[in-house]
């Protein structure tokens, strides 16, 4: 079992996921060290999992063909299934299309789908 430490109060050598990253580290396959809880009101406590600084392990370097895959997932997360342009932005998912499409009862300019 992990020891538990109250907010603010976990000993120096652990660190989150996000503090590792930016320490250039990664948790390596190591099990989690400790847990930090952080107190809420009428809610239960926010955890964060905590790793061993001395068995991180560096952050493995982008290969040409990791930053090929990455550019491309994060197109298709900015191209509008409905006008099928860059917008520029994450599309969000709870509209499923640009801002522009959405917010207009006609389909904008481009569109390739008619409505209904």
């Amino acid at each position: 079992m992990a020891d538990v430490y109250r907010w603010r109060l976990a000993p120096d050598g652990l660190a989150t996921r996000r503090q590792l990253r930016a320490l250039g580290l990664r948790p390596g396959g190591q099990d989690v060290a400790a847990e930090v809880h952080r107190p809420r009101r009428r809610r239960a406590p926010l955890v964060a999992y905590l790793y061993r600084i001395e068995h991180a392990k560096p952050v493995r370097p982008m290969t040409p063909g990791r930053t090929a895959a990455l550019a491309a997932a994060m197109l298709a997360r900015r191209t509008c299934p409905n006008c099928l342009t860059d917008v520029g932005y994450c599309i969000p998912r709870s509209l499923g299309m640009c801002v522009s499409c959405h917010d207009t009862p006609t389909p904008c300019e481009g569109n390739r789908r008619v409505l209904a």
